[in-house]
């Protein structure tokens, strides 16, 4: 009702003005119009502000009661409805960090091209313009698929065969050794293969080992087993280690999902710095590098820092690209190497939300969880900027 109510005000406003106008001077209109503008201009910065503060306040109301050291430094317990989501932030801030360590630097470096190198009209550039507005204009879920198929389904693929042959040559080296059980006449049995991976290396072989058992159920123990039909075994049975879902290909998703926001920011800033500048200190004998390291990128680091602000802030919400590429819907270990999965707070809140035991229950487990996602990245948001204030104000102290 309200909001109809003000929209009726400024439209009689509005007609009054369209009337008034021409019977009014010169001076009374810029007045007038101006007056309007900024008014309309004015309301809807304070718009923006007061819904962002009812939003914050909404979240925190219906979210605090649950908000505890111990559901931040807690596991999920009972099908997601108690307990806490200590993963989930591990894994999104892993997540971020390694996306922006990847993501910004090869954003900033592509800025640089494109700004002191490329010529504008060449067809690399327009070339690679033409990427970077396509990218942008790509459906976040579309990222995920190409990730699923580029990264996991090639890349990742082409990593594990190479792991799985390195391993099966150094097995089919091992069998043929004079001391292999298999020397004699190609078969041994499963308690000489136990006890022959145990003597050449435990620790290398310890995966092999755990499977020995499984293999004397299958076979038993007095049976001899023929060699091929041993490592046949063992290939079987090697885990997939990149070909899967992985922190790593997530964070190259998301990457690339946020390359176009980097680029754009860090060659605006770029751009900002005075032509004159640059040309002093060719002028006094620096190099085109040089002049790039000691003047450009200093002068650009709050357009980089400003990129990495937005990277943050998309990356910490983001939540398709990585359905196929990393995340988990329960992991309560935490992530020890790039080929692990992981939690995030984003897909947390969708399946607190919609594959919950009980959607009810956990509506309280939601609301803290997604404060927690805002404090998160507004802290990380604010750590960036306090960071990029620091620099503005030294740069303008320094002239």
């Amino acid at each position: 009702m309200l909001g109809y109510l003000t929209a009726g005000i400024l439209l009689v406003f509005l007609v009054s003005i369209i009337f008034i106008l021409p019977k009014v001077s010169y001076k009374l209109k810029r007045r007038l119009t101006d007056g309007f503008f900024a008014s309309i201009s004015g309301l809807s910065a304070i718009f923006i502000i007061i819904f962002i503060i009812y939003f914050f306040i909404h979240i925190y109301i219906l979210g605090k009661s649950h908000l505890s050291w111990e559901f931040i430094f807690s596991n999920p317990l009972d099908g997601l409805t108690r307990g806490g989501i200590f993963p989930a932030i591990i894994g999104t801030s892993l997540l971020v960090l390694i996306m922006s360590i990847i993501g910004v630097p090869i954003g900033t470096i592509t800025a640089i091209y494109l700004a002191e190198y490329a010529k504008e009209n060449s067809i690399i550039t327009k070339s690679i313009r033409f990427a970077v507005n396509t990218l942008s204009g790509i459906p976040a879920i579309v990222f995920g698929l190409f990730g699923l198929g580029f990264f996991i389904g090639v890349i990742g693929k082409q990593m594990d065969n190479y792991d799985i042959k390195k391993t099966m040559n150094k097995m089919e080296i091992l069998f043929n050794q004079q001391d292999s059980p298999f020397r004699k006449d190609g078969k041994a049995t499963v308690p000489l293969i136990r006890d022959y991976l145990l003597k050449c290396d435990k620790v290398y072989w310890h995966t092999q080992l755990e499977q020995v058992k499984v293999l004397s159920e299958m076979n038993g123990d007095i049976e001899p087993i023929e060699k091929q039909k041993v490592m046949q075994f063992f290939r079987d049975r090697i885990n997939l280690k990149w070909g899967q879902p992985a922190l790593i290909w997530a964070a190259l998703t998301m990457a690339l999902l946020t390359l176009p926001i980097v680029i754009v920011s860090v060659e605006e800033a770029i751009r900002t710095i005075p032509r004159e500048i640059k040309e002093a200190s060719l002028a006094l004998g620096a190099t085109k590098f040089a002049t790039i390291l000691k003047i450009v990128i200093p002068g650009a680091l709050p357009g980089i820092l400003t990129g990495t602000i937005l990277t943050i802030s998309r990356g910490a919400g983001e939540v398709a690209p990585i359905l196929f590429t990393g995340v988990a819907y329960y992991l309560p270990d935490l992530p020890n190497s790039f080929s692990s999965q992981f939690m995030h707070l984003g897909y947390h809140i969708y399946v607190l939300t919609t594959q919950s035991t009980n959607v009810e229950l956990t509506k309280p487990l939601q609301y803290a969880t997604t404060l927690v996602l805002l404090l998160m990245t507004f802290m990380l948001n604010f750590t960036a900027i306090f960071i990029r204030s620091r620099i503005r104000s030294r740069m303008s102290e320094h002239g």
